[in-house]
């Protein structure tokens, strides 16, 4: 027949938890009541009160004696306080500890042992409570766990979301400093042909000043710039440098947009312009006449830049 102890272990209870219940209490009834009153402590804790326990109670000079064990002339004990009876010293002691009862009495009265039902029904008992415990802890440790998670995706999706922000700021960082670089490009060869023109025209003077001068003529007057044509007469179209928008048609798979920006707006900001408003990731865009399609290699440049002044058709694609 399996010890008391061995009964404890198979319930599932820890071995240091279940020799101290056997311990203290003497039995088995009285090791359930023990382990159902301290179910929520740790072994650590328990052993820790008993000792200041045990320290008070040496520390007291006025303390009484202890009862009398199990064996002699008294059959069991009493609390006067509030009438429950114990088998032994050790279950009085128990109930002492949690209730700070200390008024016990001797009784002649022989309190029968548990029948087996009634230890099947106490242990049946014990079990449902435990596995209730154990099915709430699982439970919470469910929601700790699902709530874990949903700030794990928040903390995600916000970190995720930081870095498109980054991403996008340095691609129009970067496309800016492109766009700056070409327009210093195209800069410096408009200077470079100006200087090329102006010499050219300055080596042509001189040449046709020599040349009066060996025939003994007078050298040719400069030839005045040509006035500005008259208000009466046909006005010219503006060129395309002298426009500050560009009107684009858009021709994407969900209809037609119109939109006027910045001639120095680049196609990339075109392109995100675009997805805002539709949704869909622009690869890039054709020109139909001249027929030309413009590709993210070009996304860097500027619509003026592109020939896209003062108006233009583009495909989205």
């Amino acid at each position: 027949m399996p010890s008391d102890l061995d009964t404890l272990l198979d319930m599932g209870f820890d071995k240091p938890k279940a020799e101290l219940a056997v311990k203290k209490s003497g039995g088995l009834q009285g090791a359930l009541e023990w382990l159902e009153t301290n179910q929520d402590k740790s072994y650590e804790e328990i052993v820790a009160a008993s000792d200041n326990a045990a320290s008070a109670h040496d520390d007291d000079p006025n303390a009484e004696p202890a009862p009398l064990q199990p064996g002699e002339q008294a059959r069991s004990l009493v609390c006067n306080e509030c009438g429950k009876k114990f088998r032994s010293q050790a279950q009085a002691e128990f109930h002492a500890s949690k209730t700070q009862h200390v008024d016990f009495a001797e009784s002649q009265e022989e309190l029968a042992p548990l029948t087996e039902e009634e230890k099947k029904a106490k242990l049946e008992e014990l079990r449902k409570k435990l596995a209730e415990k154990r099915a709430g802890t699982s439970e919470q440790d469910k929601l700790d766990k699902k709530r874990n998670e949903e700030i794990r995706r928040k903390s995600t999706k916000e970190t995720q979301d930081i870095k498109e922000e980054l991403k996008k700021k340095e691609q129009l960082k970067e496309a800016a400093a492109k766009r700056k670089e070409k327009q210093d490009e195209l800069d410096a060869k408009a200077r470079i042909k100006a200087k090329i023109a102006a010499d050219k025209e300055e080596r042509r003077l001189k040449a046709e000043k020599e040349k009066a001068e060996r025939e003994g003529r007078a050298a040719p007057a400069v030839a005045e710039e040509a006035s500005a044509p008259s208000t009466s007469g046909p006005v010219a179209s503006k060129p395309a440098s002298a426009y500050t928008e560009a009107r684009l048609r858009l021709q994407t798979p969900g209809g037609n947009l119109q939109k006027t920006f910045p001639v120095m707006t680049t196609l990339f900001e075109v392109a995100a312009a675009v997805t805002q408003e539709t949704g869909n990731e622009v690869q890039s865009f054709t020109q139909n006449f001249p027929k030309k399609t413009f590709d993210a290699v070009d996304f860097g440049a500027n619509l003026k830049e592109l020939g896209l002044v003062p108006s233009a058709s583009l495909i989205v694609r």
